[in-house]
């Protein structure tokens, strides 16, 4: 048999040769570093047969930045800490333990509940096994007796696991001296040994059910992490530390911008300080949807069930919707989007091809009936406010509306300094319509986005129900990626509300909907940027932009009418009164992340300010020069 190795030239191998086999036939050195195969794209244990005619990847210890490489570390790393944690709490039943995004976890049912101070007994534990050395060996046996050996073992997640499994039953064993330390039900791939894993680090605790369902039984979930090097990290839990600095719910209480009741879960009650900021984006949507061609709208909040089942809601979208039954006949929902009411409003005059391109704007509440357990600050809410809006329009002028579209969101998202991805999402397995009316739908966004050379992945079977979509992506200051906005084209829910227009051969046409939400919510969107700049908003996004700080009591009337001069300039100016000394008055405004402030005492005048910025720096300037420099950055 053959193999294609990366620069195109054939590799023979013996028949039923592995990975491990393909990098021994190459060189020694290569075979010892080989940690994972990728074969067709795939990944592939080492240990597995390849197949005449792959194409293969050897990853070896020098891809340590390679997503496939780091899966395959921390997956055997969860292995290592399932065997730590039965040595350590003898009684314990082991569940599932999966690589994830930045690391991996594992969940057990504890005899008695552990803390996070056993986390570090744990790890040392885990310290010990990586000192002694752990091989993995690979078995394939039948699913009787795989059955029969957790059975007796008295694991029962292992037995379920093994009942709902695909395919052949296959264990790894990690042994040292020849011994079996560990035995567990897993599809693999694993490393040849422990030697790459030169970092470990567990991170956390959490509740989880098994398998997901809160009717089955609540296990422990310790989240880690592992590198190939200690520097990687080290390097990774320090951006972890800053992205607990940044962490917007903290910010969001210390900035006294939004806090959380447990009257009303998923919804932020928004403080004076934050509305300054819900506001100014509000401001920035009326305005470019006036220069835009957008028409405010506002529709209702509550609808029938007749409307959700029209719309395609009741059937797609119930379970995440609160209901109000109100007799044993009727049923309305809270709305969790605008479309429905959108297109009600629509089909509530004849239209003709003159009136189009419609485009309805409304930033309304919405509500979802998110799961509890994934509620995370402003990020995950139940109470949702969207930039919503909807484009009606022919087909021929969808192209324009959707370049619109994207103009309009360059242009937002500029403002912050951002730049957009895209993920590209396609028919989903219950979509509506045919495949040829969504071969059209599909093409007119994927060439949108190469028209505006806007980077994309494909998100294959990720669209709504009712039509493909753009789903828009930013990085922050940390490098994460976040998801926003979208834009969503759609022939199926005007289809199934019966909206048409007339054309100008007087008869009926088909209309298309646009959906566009561009800073996607309110609330995840002010969550993101709360992070991004860590809580220290640009000048004309801040809450308070200016502080001015009397140095003592007498200087209070000359100090407050400085602060009313900036007011009526149009900048949102504060006065902190002197109860506390002047240096602890300066570092509440640093740690209110307050962009300017001025210290007024018996030098100052409006020829000479003492004016910090936030971060540190100190100047002395006139209130003209000063008025001049803050007119700048508000614009």
């Amino acid at each position: 048999m053959k193999v294609v190795l990366p620069d195109n030239s054939e590799l023979e191998l013996p028949d039923g040769a592995t990975g491990l086999d393909a990098a021994r036939a190459i060189g020694p050195k290569l075979a010892e570093q080989a940690v994972l195969i990728r074969a067709n794209g795939n990944v592939q244990d080492l240990r597995l047969p390849l197949q005449d005619g792959q194409p293969i990847q050897i990853l070896t210890t020098r891809d340590k930045d390679d997503p496939d490489a780091l899966y395959v570390l921390r997956h055997s790393s969860a292995h290592l800490l399932a065997e730590a944690v039965r040595r350590l709490y003898p009684g314990v039943k082991i569940a599932i333990g999966p690589p994830i995004e930045n690391g991996f976890y594992y969940d057990f049912e504890f005899p008695q509940p552990i803390h996070e101070e056993d986390l570090e007994e744990i790890e040392a534990e885990i310290r010990r096994e990586l000192k002694e050395g752990r091989e993995w060996t690979r078995e394939e046996i039948s699913r009787a007796e795989a059955k029969a050996r957790f059975a007796a073992e008295g694991e029962p997640y292992k037995v379920e696991l093994v009942d709902t499994a695909e395919g052949d039953i296959s264990l790894y064993m990690q042994s040292h001296d020849g011994v079996a330390d560990f035995t567990d039900l897993c599809r693999g791939p694993h490393l040849q040994n422990t030697k790459p894993i030169k970092a470990l680090k567990l991170t956390g605790l959490a509740g989880a059910y098994w398998r997901g369902d809160s009717s089955k039984q609540q296990l422990t979930r310790i989240y880690g992490t592992a590198f190939y090097s200690q520097e990687d990290l080290d390097a990774y839990l320090e951006r972890l530390e800053e992205a607990r600095r940044r962490d917007h719910r903290r910010l969001g209480v210390q900035l006294d911008l939004f806090h959380f009741d447990e009257h009303s879960p998923g919804s932020p009650f928004w403080h004076p300080k934050g509305m300054v900021i819900v506001n100014t984006l509000e401001d920035i949507r009326r305005r470019e949807n006036a220069r835009r061609g957008y028409l405010e709208v506002k529709t209702p909040l509550i609808y029938d069930k007749a409307l959700w089942v029209t719309s395609g809601h009741w059937e797609k979208f119930r379970e995440n919707m609160f209901l109000i039954p109100v007799d044993d006949e009727h049923v309305y929902g809270i709305k969790p989007m605008n479309c429905p009411g959108h297109m009600l409003l629509f089909g509530s005059a004849l239209r003709s091809y003159r009136d189009l391109p419609l485009r309805y704007a409304e930033a309304a509440p919405l509500h979802r009936n998110e799961l509890a357990g994934a509620l995370h600050g402003l990020t995950r809410v139940r109470y949702v406010t969207q930039d919503d809006a909807h484009i009606f329009c022919t087909q021929e002028q969808i192209s324009e509306e959707l370049d619109g579209c994207i103009d309009y969101l360059r242009y937002l998202y500029g403002l912050f300094g951002l730049e957009p991805r895209a993920e590209f999402s396609t028919r989903p397995d219950n979509k509506l319509g045919s495949d040829e009316e969504w071969d059209f739908s599909e093409g007119e966004l994927q060439a949108a986005l190469e028209r505006h050379r806007i980077d994309y992945v494909v998100g294959e079977g990720e669209g709504s129900f009712y039509g493909p979509k753009i789903d828009l992506h930013i990085t922050d200051a940390l490098g994460r990626s976040w998801q926003l906005g979208t834009i969503q084209l759609d022939r199926q829910m005007p289809a199934r509300f019966g909206l048409t227009y007339m054309g100008p051969d007087n008869a009926e046409h088909a209309v298309f909907v646009i959906h566009r939400a561009l800073f996607g919510s309110y609330e995840r969107f002010i969550g993101i940027l709360t992070e991004h700049y860590a809580g220290a908003f640009p000048f004309w996004l801040a809450p308070v932009q200016i502080r001015v700080l009397p140095v003592g009591e007498h200087h209070w009337t000359a100090a407050a009418g400085l602060a009313e001069r900036l007011r009526e300039a149009g900048y949102r100016a504060d006065v902190g009164e002197p109860t506390d000394t002047i240096g602890k008055r300066i570092r509440n405004a640093e740690l209110e992340k307050i962009p300017f402030t001025i210290v007024y005492g018996d030098r100052e005048s409006d020829e000479s300010l003492a004016v910090r910025e936030h971060g540190g720096e100190q100047s002395t300037v006139g209130l003209v020069d000063l008025l001049a420099r803050l007119a700048t950055l508000a614009a």
